[in-house]
């Protein structure tokens, strides 16, 4: 394997070193948009309530603020705190430099209940832009806070929000020999972690289903590769993929009934193959004496993404799931390009590219003229998964010597950076709406 390959190779499945043990996230914005919108988020209810309770109305304004789109205001400087559109001075608002506010209240509804009420004006023309009622308990109330910003960000930018959204991705935990590997799920921003499979074997590729239920992932806890799929809810899973030598990369079909992999063949080449997962039936889609790897489903599922070296070094490529359908070739510009994803709309493929000796992430239109746009500037950003609204990427970089998830802007202009006080993150992977 030339010096190229065996790069690639370990991108594809590298396990990052060891740490301590996995803690809290905190959110940092790396780089925000210059023109963020000015926009005041006041607190929904008196200080007893959001003491009892959760203080909803500054989760939304922190999701607005993470999003780099939105510049919010600090409580410190509001003159006052209105809790109805009737109630607004909009002149002073304006004065202030806001050009939209979020008010509202927040009142408890039986033991442990509590229904908020939210309206979004826009300052500068005083109109009322939504206006709606929540009714939740108090442990949906960080959900409730994420359903608010949503809808904010959906109004204001025209663009589905993904605040509401999970996350999948693998934590490393302890020193070798004694290593722990976790495959966790989380809220978006890194909040609500839960524990969906731990061995002390190495974890890698999870994989959402189209419906948010199931994760498919690798596991070595056998000692050898195998691919399982194990339903959330539940906790159940089975395995679906255990051939002799490699079984990596798991992707679900759009239609949630297949799975596209990578499995070796007798003479230890990696080839793409569809499996249907109700009767276990591969359809074996690649045959070359390069490594194909890394398959990625187009949005129609009559199609697949994936990375080979068959022109002397990893680049993507797209081949029909039919058979005789031939692959073509989607990236020229430089001599690595590997792990493609898309976006939800098919109009973006992102991929890890080679740039000053550095991996980082870049994007390739898909339906202009093939431009290529690098987003990142890290020296190992690896693994990007398109968030359900397109708007957004998340990926696995290295932060003062540690592994943790950063987050970049389609357009990359916006970037964060999740970064957990102790542990190893790796391979994350947006979940659907």
């Amino acid at each position: 394997m030339n010096k190229q390959l065996a790069v690639w190779a370990f991108l594809a499945m590298s396990v990052i070193g060891p740490c301590a043990a996995r803690a809290e996230f905190v959110v940092e914005v790396t780089k925000g948009q210059t023109e963020a919108i000015p926009i005041a988020i006041v607190p929904f209810a008196s200080p007893e309530i959001t003491a009892a309770s959760f203080d909803v109305a500054q989760l939304v304004s922190d999701d607005l603020a993470r999003s780099g789109r939105f510049k919010t205001m600090d409580r410190k400087d509001m003159i006052e705190q209105p809790h109805k559109g009737a109630g607004i001075a909009f002149d002073d608002w304006r004065r202030l430099n806001n050009d939209y506010m979020v008010v509202g209240s927040m009142t408890p509804d039986g033991t442990d209940h509590y229904s908020i009420a939210y309206e979004l004006y826009n300052v500068l023309t005083k109109q009322r832009l939504l206006g709606f009622q929540i009714n939740s308990n108090r442990p949906g109330l960080r959900s409730a806070a994420h359903q608010i910003a949503d809808a904010v960000f959906e109004k204001i930018l025209g663009i589905r929000g993904a605040f509401s959204t999970r996350i999948a991705y693998i934590s490393v935990l302890g020193h070798l020999p004694n290593r722990t590997f976790q495959l966790i799920v989380a809220d978006a921003d890194g909040e609500n972690p839960h524990v969906v499979m731990q061995s002390p074997e190495p974890l890698m590729s999870p994989s959402w289903s189209p419906d948010g239920q199931s994760l498919a992932y690798v596991s070595f806890e056998e000692r050898l590769p195998t691919v399982y799929v194990q339903t959330l809810r539940t906790g159940d899973r089975r395995r679906v993929s255990a051939h002799a030598g490699v079984n990596q990369a798991p992707a679900w079909s759009p239609d949630g009934k297949k799975l596209a992999l990578v499995l070796s063949t007798r003479d230890g080449n990696l080839d793409v193959y569809v499996m249907d997962l109700s009767t276990q039936q591969l359809s074996r889609i690649t045959d070359d004496p390069g490594i194909d790897t890394e398959p990625q489903w187009s949005k129609d599922g009559q199609s697949l993404y994936f990375t080979s070296d068959r022109a002397g070094g990893p680049q993507i490529y797209k081949v029909g799931i039919h058979p005789g359908d031939k692959p073509r070739r989607l990236t020229f510009q430089g001599s690595y390009n590997a792990m493609p994803h898309v976006s939800p709309d098919e109009s973006q493929l992102s991929f890890v590219t080679q740039e000053d000796g550095a991996y980082r992430i870049a994007t390739l239109d898909l339906r202009g003229r093939g431009e290529v746009q690098v987003l990142t500037k890290g020296h190992f950003d690896i693994s990007p998964s398109y968030a359900p609204n397109g708007a957004v990427l998340i990926y696995g970089t290295r932060d003062r010597g540690r592994g943790v998830l950063a987050l970049v802007s389609a357009d990359g202009r916006v970037q964060q950076r999740l970064v957990s006080s102790e542990g190893e993150l790796q391979a994350p992977a947006w979940a659907p709406f």
